[in-house]
């Protein structure tokens, strides 16, 4: 490759097109038309003597010849350090940045945590500092975050990426939810009451079985399991306005206090526990750090208290 004859927007639309696979949506992830980014694709084969991207044979998208699969992971990390190097070096000042924060958390971490984290964004009084949740299921996460397209990563402790910094967030244990003047009263079922209860589990795969019924099994016991829906924050509302229940972290259902009652349960369950993340090249950020900060504080934690996570497993 002749540099004299590439430029930065070239290998910038070069990662997009690798990353998206599609001009189309690689045109709208960098703001662009499509015709200009075709051009720019046009270039690019030019520049490197090689297709980089050749229609599949499905007729969906493209697909990468060898020479764009070698180029893509160093091209990712060119750009990333790059951006290191023009970021503003100054101190961070929620009130004056007009940073965007991207978080990756599910529906689960989002309603426990991110709501304060949110509304602590938001209480600066600053409508250029923003804070966006994006799913955290799709598998390039980790090549998101190195690009720098998502600063922190929430989740079950035990689905951290090994490659990502990451410090222990909460622990809790789990309570069973019922709605408010439930005919069982508030006392703690035993395990034969809580087996013969209609429960309402959390599964986006229509699975009717989760680690509480795996735990079940060890005990010689099963449960009814009636319904599953997507997220916590559905279950809230479901059994709200039935007579089924649900095994639930504590801190979740907390903030529906106002629909459902919470009570012990019969069976030791391994605690709730998240951990919060981020990229090793986002690790002297000064707006990354404050926003870690901000989700510590909720927890009433500092970034000098907080154990590493090799520490708290």
């Amino acid at each position: 490759m002749n540099m004299k004859r590439a430029d930065l927007p070239l290998l910038v639309s070069l990662d997009a097109l690798l990353t998206e696979l599609n001009v189309t949506k690689a045109a709208s992830r960098m703001h662009v038309s499509q015709p200009t980014l075709s051009g720019h694709l046009s270039r690019l084969r030019e520049v490197f003597q090689d297709p980089l991207l050749v229609a599949s044979e499905n007729g969906r998208g493209m697909v990468p010849t060898e020479r764009a699969l070698a180029l893509q992971p160093r091209l990712a990390q060119a750009l990333a350090m790059l951006r290191e190097v023009v970021a503003d070096p100054l101190e961070f000042d929620p009130a004056q940045s007009n940073r965007t924060f991207v978080v990756a958390a599910n529906d689960t971490v989002f309603t426990i945590l991110g709501v304060d984290v949110m509304a602590e964004v938001m209480r600066h009084g600053n409508p250029a500092l923003r804070m966006a949740v994006v799913p955290s299921s799709n598998g390039d996460l980790v090549e998101r975050m190195a690009r720098g397209e998502i600063d922190l990563y929430v989740c079950d402790i035990s689905k951290m990426p090994e490659t990502l910094k990451a410090r222990s967030l909460l622990s809790a244990d789990f309570a069973l939810a019922q709605r408010k003047s439930h005919p069982r009263g508030l006392q703690a079922p035993d395990l034969d009451e809580y087996c013969s209860l209609a429960h309402v589990i959390v599964s986006d795969r229509a699975d009717l079985s989760t680690r509480i019924d795996d735990r079940l099994l060890t005990l010689g016991r099963r449960r009814s399991v009636v319904a599953a829906v997507p997220s916590y924050s559905q279950v809230a509302l479901l059994i709200s306005q039935t007579d089924a229940v649900a095994t639930v972290p504590r801190p979740l259902l907390q903030r529906y206090e106002n629909l459902v009652e919470l009570v012990e349960l019969p069976l030791d369950m391994p605690q709730f526990r998240l951990a919060i993340a981020w990229h090793p090249r986002a690790q002297k950020d000064q707006a990354v750090a404050w926003l870690r900060d901000c989700f510590l504080k909720t927890q009433g934690l500092s970034a000098m208290e907080v154990p590493g996570l090799a520490e708290s497993v």
